[in-house]
């Protein structure tokens, strides 16, 4: 397999021509989103206050819904189109058009954070005032992809609102109306900022695109021109870019100071028993580390000990502050019962009458499932008993209770009557064999009494 075949071969698998559409159709379709009026511009109205409302009550899907209904994207996209074309006018229509939208955005977002009664900012907002370079490669990325869309004879459905999610040109105008009504001028700056990046890396990634797929220009520029064009976009592009860097530096600095200090906490003082981290606060920046405990107070050596361990979590350099409160540690397993025990009488109020009465049932059921054993016993004993005795007229197996050393003690009674008498012996071996049906049934002694059917015999009692 040649070199060139396997060209030829990437060739046709990446090449886009071969689904491109028109490039009158690719001229209209670019043109047609440019200017705001009628319909664009209400709908641009509608959409600012929908993503303000969304930013307002932290609700993402509400501010997904504004980014897809938001027509900002017609504008960029064109001004990218016309530069790789050599449009100049328009160029100017398209930032004449972005200009408007951007005014209009920030007068009817700012006039809705007026008079909104929620003025804190949640995390959706905060998330739009701190660009970075990651935000700069999805502008470029999601332009590419949106001008890629756009081209094509068969319109993806998905694609462009998708870039329109992932680019996200409507949330950052409305964090500046924030801003400006709160008068946050970090705010403002952060979100203008990222609404710039977002704007500016669209519009160069669809002048790339129309440069790649060799559409047609309007006119020729002289080589003077073209160089002045060219440094016009460079020097925004460089404006636009270093910032970020900037910005993504400091962020990785932070997220690594953070992910380290966490490391050092865990494996300092969180390892202590008697020792509880209240809060911690860090500074990247300062380098600082401010952490408030409670429980067993910790002597100023060991925290000397523990700050020489800094630079062994990647925290040289870094001041430690330790703010010991002499709080008492709370024994958490009894704190845990305490906070149960309260929410259980709260939630159900009748819930300790319920488990008494429970308890209750449970050991009378106990006490009826013995009584019911103890009976399946007497009744096996009565059995053996008669299959010793086949002549007994009468047999009767209880239990009962006898005194011995003044204490009332349970026993087992055993009365039979018989036609005949028996021998000693036998007696004997009798109330030797109930003495252990006694002890299997927890009972403490044998009461044997052995009766005779005629009354000329008298009545024999064994001896306890």
């Amino acid at each position: 397999m040649s070199v060139g075949y396997i060209k030829r071969r990437l060739h046709a698998r990446f090449d886009l021509r071969h689904d491109q559409a028109d490039t009158v159709e690719i001229d209209q379709t670019l043109r047609s989103g440019v200017e705001f009026r009628g319909t664009n511009l209400w709908v641009l109205i509608f959409a600012i206050f929908v993503a303000s409302i969304g930013l307002n009550v932290n609700s993402t899907a509400v501010i997904i819904g504004a980014m897809l209904i938001s027509p900002l994207m017609g504008p960029i996209m064109a001004l990218g189109y016309g530069a790789g074309i050599n449009d100049s006018a328009l160029m100017r229509s398209s930032l004449f058009n972005l200009g408007l939208a951007v005014l209009l955005s920030l007068l009817t977002s700012t006039a809705y954070f007026l008079i909104s009664p929620l003025s804190q900012a949640h995390s959706e907002l905060l998330a739009r005032t701190t660009p970075t370079i990651w935000d700069v490669l999805i502008a470029l990325f999601g332009g590419l992809a949106g001008i890629v869309g756009v081209t094509r004879r068969v319109k993806s459905n998905n694609l462009i609102p998708g870039v329109a999610i992932a680019t996200a040109l409507m949330p950052p105008l409305c964090t500046a109306g924030y801003g400006l009504a709160v008068g946050n001028w970090a705010y403002f700056g952060g979100a203008m900022y990222l609404f710039a990046i977002n704007g500016v890396f669209i519009a160069i990634a669809t002048l790339m695109m129309v440069r790649l797929m060799r559409l047609p220009s309007v006119k020729s520029l002289a080589e003077r021109s073209l160089l002045k064009r060219r440094t016009v976009i460079g020097f925004v592009i460089l404006c636009t870019l270093v910032p970020s860097l900037f910005l993504a530096v400091d962020l990785v600095r932070k997220e690594f100071f953070e992910s380290n200090s966490a490391r050092f906490i865990r494996g300092t003082f969180r390892s202590k028993p008697n020792v509880l981290v209240l809060s911690h606060q860090t500074d990247h920046r300062k380098r600082q580390i401010a952490i408030n405990l409670a429980g067993e107070r910790l002597p100023d050596s060991e925290i000397e000990a523990i700050k020489v361990r800094l630079a062994d979590f990647g925290l040289a350099q870094t001041v430690l502050t330790v703010a010991q409160s002499g709080q008492v540690m709370p024994d958490m397993n009894a704190v845990k019962k305490d906070l149960l025990n309260e929410f259980m009488q709260i939630k159900y109020p009748g819930i300790e009458e319920r488990d008494a009465r429970i308890q209750a049932l449970q050991t009378e059921l106990a006490d009826l499932r013995k009584s019911a054993d103890v009976q399946l016993r007497l009744r096996a004993i009565h059995e053996e008993i008669q299959a010793q005795f086949p002549n007994a007229v009468e047999i009767n197996v209880a239990t009962g209770f006898g005194t011995a050393a003044e204490q009332v003690k349970p026993i087992l009674l055993v009365q039979i009557r018989l036609k005949t008498g028996i021998g000693t012996a036998e007696k004997e071996r009798l109330r030797m064999g109930l003495r252990k049906r006694a002890g299997m049934l927890e009972l403490n002694d044998v009461r044997l009494e052995i009766l005779l059917t005629s009354p000329s015999q008298s009545k024999q009692k064994s001896p306890r």
